[in-house]
């Protein structure tokens, strides 16, 4: 099938990969923002994570199909390409309401709440989507295979290329960070959806190039150039996806244009507000919102033990908690028409850190000290630390990364043809 997409233009997927598509655990994609609270600031930026997913598998067959062409020796098969397409496609099946707010600030909360009140605390350590993205896969696969038993052998593949797929997506589960699902003269196919090395990868080309044109920022990074100078190198013992040494400027532009992304949109000052009280009005909602339904009928913080429980969870709760008309979920309604009717809270000033390498606990520690040290001169006005949310945004650490990369480029790569 091919799919007409604003970014990649004309896009033909792998039949595997539309079966894949049309199951309601991808099509709920369609109801997360890819960019969260930022759509309530750029309001261009109405794009979901499904059509991210859909690019992120057409670029991952691009590259690894790039490599295969280029590099017989590597003898990289059909079924090796159509895994790290699959893996594209569902890399972020995992995420909940409002992406990142649901993983990063919400089951966060959750969890530091429990701990507080000594309640039990069954929310996994460092919880992150890419764990529910392959529950949720893994639950993809049962509901084909409902259908009919044999559809992944009748595309060539075993459950050793599932296991492969989780892997591409969540990362090694061996203690020695080793892999099962292919043997080590392919680790490079690992650095294609989610490189863990450098950070190059087809999901940031996807979503730099699709989020700066619905922001409406310039992207100066050339993938679909970068793709064409891929190659395969041993590094340190080790099969690495390399780029021609003359690519250094673009891989800067692709390491300046993420830095710009955050700086301008991700981490905006009124975009890290609203994600903050929505986080808040869904904590506080937590417990209520499912008020008078099934017993069986789990918190919305719970709903990450199963796939099924999961797959309910979409940007939707926000209107599910703006029409309800419990009395519970009053302070969760509250923060939500505060968001709307655009009263959010001031914002005071920023200021650059002077320490590289301080942790955000660290820092709000410090804060919170110098909070109270401070004394109103209005009598009838109290301070509290917790009543001025502090933000640490770490952009510096794009340009260390992109140091590192450079430094591969001028000292280990080669040129991979003469001239030019």
């Amino acid at each position: 099938m091919i799919f007409n997409d604003p970014i990649h233009g004309h896009m033909e997927l792998h039949p595997l990969l539309v079966k894949i598509t049309d199951t309601p655990q991808f099509q709920r994609l369609r109801h997360i923002k890819q960019l969260g609270g930022t759509y309530l600031v750029y309001p261009g930026a109405s794009h979901n994570r499904f059509e991210h997913s859909l690019g992120v598998a057409y670029l991952a067959g691009c590259l690894v199909k790039a490599l295969c062409d280029n590099q017989l020796e590597l003898k990289i098969t059909d079924e090796d390409i159509l895994c790290v397409q699959i893996a594209g496609l569902c890399h972020d099946l995992g995420h909940g309401p409002f992406s990142h707010v649901f993983d990063g600030l919400v089951i966060p909360e959750v969890k530091k709440i429990k701990q507080s009140k000594g309640l039990p605390d069954d929310i996994p350590e460092k919880w992150k989507h890419e764990q529910m993205s392959v529950l949720m896969f893994d639950d993809i696969v049962k509901s084909l295979k409902a259908e009919n038993e044999d559809v992944l052998k009748e595309h060539g593949l075993d459950d050793k290329d599932v296991i492969f797929i989780k892997e591409l997506i969540e990362g090694a589960k061996t203690s020695e960070g080793t892999y099962e699902g292919r043997d080590e003269d392919k680790s490079f196919l690992y650095e294609i959806v989610a490189n863990k090395q450098n950070g190059i990868d087809v999901d940031k080309w996807d979503y730099f190039a699709r989020d700066c044109h619905h922001l409406g920022i310039r992207n100066s990074f050339d993938h679909q150039r970068l793709l064409k100078f891929a190659r395969v190198c041993e590094v340190n013992g080790r099969n690495h996806i390399c780029f021609r040494d003359k690519e250094a400027d673009n891989v800067y532009d692709m390491f300046r244009t993420r830095y710009t992304l955050h700086r301008q949109a991700y981490q905006h000052k009124i975009c890290n507000i609203i994600e903050d009280m929505f986080a808040e009005a869904l904590v506080r909602a937590d417990r209520d919102l499912h008020e008078g339904k099934p017993e069986d009928m789990l918190k919305i913080s719970e709903a990450i033990k199963t796939a099924e429980d999961y797959s309910k969870l979409t940007d939707e709760i926000f209107e599910q908690i703006l029409s309800s008309t419990s009395d519970k979920l009053k302070e969760s309604r509250d923060i939500l028409n505060k968001i709307i009717r655009r009263k959010l809270p001031k914002f005071v000033g920023e200021a650059r850190l002077s320490e590289k390498h301080i942790s955000k606990e660290e820092l709000k520690k410090t804060w919170k000290a110098a909070v109270e040290k401070y004394k109103p001169t209005d009598p009838t006005v109290s301070l509290n630390a917790d009543d001025l949310p502090v933000y640490v945004s770490y952009t510096a650490c794009l340009y260390q990364k992109l140091n590192l990369c450079l430094h591969i480029f001028k000292n280990q790569l080669i040129s991979f043809h003469s001239g030019g």
